[in-house]
């Protein structure tokens, strides 16, 4: 048995620079951090003395004898590319919900590549864990996706991204001190709209756009560099807030997919409530949204956000992980 545990992740700025048909052209760069909320994949080989080969457990319970049968794409797809022969049981347990804004497909992704390498009794770095999960997702499967979830969540930490021209992606670890991380994640609220929706098709409208969008996006790259020299400062963390409000302002302009009048409304609400800044996480549409006020606010700002629910959480430096490999322990 393997299972495997691997982080969500907020994007804090850059999004949308990540997607290929703007940094092939133009480089892009994004701020984010992993989180303490996980994908599980737990991974055994399946006996065979049972009806169907393989039985994968997500949201549904599939029991097939081939692999094409899978309808996890996913899976599917990880499976193909490992050329995976035995029969396997694949369950899948996550901590937040999916389609939701902090990179759990890609989380899944990374994890079950994880889980079935260490089945494989295989090494695998951190960051080529990262490459195959975007071959598959990106050119397998062919999801409207951009690169930086992968990575985010396969490396882990406080992070800034950037990917070059040629397809290369860099990770440096932003060099703040803990204190100043700590002042940062306790302006931060994370709240879930209630709504869950697939990021693709948002996705896809925003590649569309991106030709008619360079002035904007051109703009989030850049606060990467701003948002870094304000966490270097020693105080002024209310500058970080703001520029999470600007950012979302030019993220809502992309495309009309990103945000609609519910989406707004809860904005609003929290603004009102004391608010700084915030902005809808993933493509946009739903999931959840990070709010950044000051810490004396944000009781207040849960109970004008009385309906909806607020999730605690801390930043995390692991990545994607083996928490079980079938060893015993001595």
């Amino acid at each position: 048995m393997i299972i495997s545990r691997t982080p969500f992740r907020i994007s804090f700025f850059g999004g949308g620079t990540d997607y290929p048909a703007w940094f092939k052209e133009n480089g892009g760069s994004v701020l984010s951090t992993s989180i303490n909320k996980y994908c599980h994949i737990f991974c055994r080989y399946l006996p065979p003395f049972f009806n169907n080969k393989h039985r994968i457990v997500w949201s549904r319970v599939e029991n097939v004898s081939y692999i094409e049968e899978i309808q996890h794409p996913s899976v599917r797809e990880c499976m193909r590319f490992m050329d995976i022969q035995e029969g396997l049981v694949i369950h899948h347990d996550g901590d937040l919900p999916a389609r939701s804004g902090l990179g759990s497909s890609s989380a899944f992704t990374v994890g079950l590549l994880n889980a079935l390498h260490t089945l494989r009794q295989q090494t695998i770095d951190r960051q080529q864990l990262a490459i195959e999960a975007i071959r598959i997702e990106h050119d397998v499967i062919r999801e409207n996706v951009g690169y930086q979830d992968q990575v985010a969540v396969a490396v882990g930490g406080f992070n800034r991204i950037d990917f070059q021209r040629n397809g290369v992606f860099t990770v440096e670890k932003i060099n703040v001190s803990a204190e100043r991380l700590g002042v940062l994640h306790d302006h931060l609220v994370l709240v879930f709209t209630g709504i869950s929706r697939t990021a693709s098709d948002i996705a896809g409208n925003k590649i569309k756009a991106i030709s008619e969008r360079k002035v904007e996006l051109a703009a989030m790259q850049s606060m990467v560099d701003e948002a870094i020299k304000i966490l270097a400062r020693k105080d002024q963390i209310e500058e970080f807030g703001k520029l999470l409000h600007e950012s979302w302002l030019l993220k809502r302009s992309l495309t009309p997919q990103v945000s609609n009048l519910h989406i707004d409304a809860v904005y609003e609400r929290a603004r009102l409530a004391g608010a700084i800044g915030g902005k809808l996480l993933g493509a946009g549409g739903g999931g959840f949204m990070l709010l950044f006020a000051d810490p004396g606010r944000h009781l207040e700002i849960k109970k004008a956000l009385g309906e909806f629910i607020c999730v605690p959480f801390q930043f995390e430096t692991l990545g994607s992980h083996i928490l079980f490999d079938g060893k015993p322990k001595i």
